[in-house]
């Protein structure tokens, strides 16, 4: 015959309750997995497009939900002003080419020329004075001219030996092109030009923006503006999501912090994924999110949880999406 128990039936039923669930909660903590176990969720880090520059949008390549690749255009706004400076900084740039050449290579053929002819002329001149001063002088000496008339042949052979030096000069200085200090001049002026065609060219090619190098099969996020609204300048007008900028971000109590190191492996399970998938920690926070009172106790310390991000391979990352959930198992 069994003996009967003393309690009440109610309360023996909630004894027996309270004791199944401190059994549970007992195996729950023994479990090797339980312990290392944390809830997490998917993060990513976008990359938003913008022109430094201010304009209308005049052409919206892509689309919500598109995948693009590096080079491939995104949009592009309105640069007829643009456009104009370019064209008028290259104008620019020509002319001043040419002065500078001008002034390297001297005067024009026909110039030279020209010069030449009035050289020769100015030494027949003169040989024709030097010639009629020595007939005078001969002349002179048995006294057939008179002595003026022999000072005007020297005068004229003077004057005939000087036009024929200016001449050699002028045909020289001619030959030799503009002064060293005008073609530096000259020099200068064209490295502006070439920096104000480098400049017109620049804002230009800003009105018009790729996806970059480094947005391999990159997901268009999001398109912030519409064809045909003013863009100001530094806008965002795309957002991109690269597959290496997914990462997973969980927290942990901080007595789990001595086994997590930076470049270690952790094992990453999406609900309703068929197998995990390993992610490299490269984030430790160095503070907590959660700051206890001045004086510490066991308690207090057992709230304390630090931030941990860890990174996927891009092939990995290929089917996971921002704010997706997740649980992170450390080895």
């Amino acid at each position: 015959m069994r003996e009967k128990s003393n309690l009440p039936a109610p309360r023996l039923r909630h004894i027996l309750a309270v004791i199944l669930v401190l059994a549970v909660l007992v195996a729950w903590g023994c479990s090797p997995e339980s312990s290392h176990r944390f809830q997490g969720y998917i993060e990513g880090e976008y990359v938003y497009v913008a022109s430094p520059m201010a304009g209308t949008l005049t052409n919206l390549a892509v689309a919500r939900g598109d995948t693009v690749k590096p080079g491939q255009l995104l949009f592009e706004l309105e640069r007829g002003a643009e456009a104009a400076a370019l064209a008028q900084a290259e104008m620019n740039l020509t002319q001043a080419e040419a002065q500078l050449e001008d002034l390297t290579k001297g005067r024009r053929p026909t110039e030279i020329e020209s010069l030449k002819a009035q050289l020769e002329r100015a030494q027949a001149d003169l040989k024709l004075a030097e010639a009629d001063l020595a007939r005078r002088e001969q002349l002179g000496s048995s006294d057939v001219i008179s002595r003026e008339e022999l000072d005007q042949a020297r005068a004229q052979r003077e004057a005939d030996q000087a036009q024929v030096s200016q001449l050699t000069s002028d045909l020289a200085t001619g030959r030799l092109g503009g002064r060293d200090d005008a073609i530096r001049a000259a020099q200068a002026a064209v490295d502006s030009q070439r920096a104000a065609v480098e400049k017109a060219k620049w804002s230009w090619d800003q009105k018009r923006q790729f996806a970059p190098a480094t947005a391999d099969q990159a997901a268009v996020q999001d398109t912030l503006y519409r064809q045909g609204e003013f863009v100001t300048a530094g806008s965002p007008v795309v957002s991109l999501l690269p597959p290496e900028n997914l990462k997973v971000r969980f927290f942990v109590p901080q007595e789990e912090l001595p086994q997590i190191k930076t470049g270690g492996v952790v094992s990453v399970r999406p609900d309703g994924a068929a197998h995990p998938i390993n992610a490299t920690v490269n984030y430790i926070s160095t503070q907590s999110e959660y700051t206890p009172p001045v004086i510490f106790s066991r308690e207090t310390r057992a709230n304390l949880v630090y931030m941990i991000e860890a990174k996927f391979s891009s092939a990995d990352a290929a089917d996971l999406r921002p704010g997706q959930p997740v649980d992170v198992v450390l080895p």
